[in-house]
């Protein structure tokens, strides 16, 4: 294993310091967490938005954490869980008492966790409520999920319930906007090769130089179907179809694309397999509001990519278009 890192143990620890580093203006840790609050926190009268997860996901969620998005962010060690007490102490951070809203992708430990966490804030007095993102189509259920996993699509949800919250928006109606999202939003993953969590020091999984992994969860978890390498038009024309499969798409929706590399994947191959998603979409008559193209949930150093499609009605298109200011997601 060679990875720029000091303690394989102390990897996340580094990292949270390193970003508020990085951001010192916007940005601060909440003291003995690995929590990450925008500075100006609580904001007065606006619900409070808490995400996070198993670190090894960057810029998912730290990235996320500034005006028009999240209001915290928390950092589980690698691939695992925050604890209930850290996410608490982000929730009380960022509660103006208009409420706490929490995006939480749906991992086991993530959804126990999270509850966890949202009972303690109330036992405290704190108005919480929730969603969970469940937007991959590959599998129904999972080791790691009871139904299906959140994977990049949960970026969306961010975004949308974010400029609901930044507008003024009650946390009846952030969690409105969130659950519409949930309900429109379908993604699915691929993988060329594995990635090595640093406590582990070895790959997660194990691909043939012409083999490639349909349908992968964002650890590495196992998806559809391991199958000969192809090419990039075929792999997105699965990807889409995959998607079709499961949601219906017809002339004259509009859809925010989402194409997620998953850490090590260049920026020209991801392109590569916008430009076909985008001439698979033209074809059904499906207009794109707003693309993205880029790493927005990684998993570690994985090559790959994921493809997210979400159907847009007017007001969620005047939410996407919102300005935001966190560092990873500028608008």
């Amino acid at each position: 294993m060679k990875k720029i890192i000091n303690d394989p143990n102390q990897v996340v620890q580094d990292m949270i310091k390193g970003i508020v580093a990085a951001y010192p203006e916007e940005l601060r840790q909440i003291p003995g967490t690995m929590a990450i609050v925008r500075n100006d926190a609580p904001v007065k009268d606006k619900v409070g938005l808490v995400s996070g997860g198993g670190s090894g996901h960057e810029p998912a969620h730290s990235g996320y954490v500034g005006k028009g998005m999240l209001d915290a962010a928390v950092a589980g060690e690698v691939f695992t869980s925050p604890t209930p007490d850290q996410l608490l102490e982000a929730i009380k951070a960022v509660d103006s008492g208009s409420g706490v809203f929490l995006i939480i992708k749906n991992y086991t430990g993530d959804v126990l966790n999270f509850e966890m966490a949202a009972e303690l804030a109330e036992a405290e007095g704190i108005q919480v409520e929730s969603v969970i993102v469940n937007d991959d189509v590959a599998v129904e259920d999972s080791d790691a999920t009871t139904g299906r996993r959140g994977i990049a699509g949960t970026v969306l949800v961010h975004k949308i319930a974010g400029a609901m919250a930044e507008q003024g928006g009650t946390l009846k109606e952030v969690k409105a906007a969130a659950e519409k999202v949930v309900a429109n939003v379908r993604s699915i993953g691929m993988a060329l090769t594995p990635c090595t969590v640093p406590a582990a020091g070895k790959p997660s999984f194990e691909l043939e130089e012409n083999e490639m992994e349909i349908g992968i969860g964002i650890h590495g978890e196992s998806g559809i179907e391991r199958k000969q390498m192809a090419s990039a038009d075929d792999i997105a024309t699965e990807l889409t179809d995959k998607i079709f499969e499961d949601m219906a798409f017809s002339s004259g929706d509009e859809v925010a694309v989402m194409i997620n590399g998953l850490g090590s994947t260049p920026e020209m191959e991801l392109y590569i397999v916008n430009r076909k998603v985008q001439e698979i979409l033209a074809e059904k008559g499906v207009h794109v509001h707003k693309t993205f193209v880029g790493e927005f949930m990684t998993a570690l150093e994985m090559t790959g990519c994921s493809v997210s499609l979400l159907k847009l009605d007017d007001a969620h298109k005047t939410l996407l278009d919102a300005p935001t200011h966190p560092a990873r997601f500028r608008s």
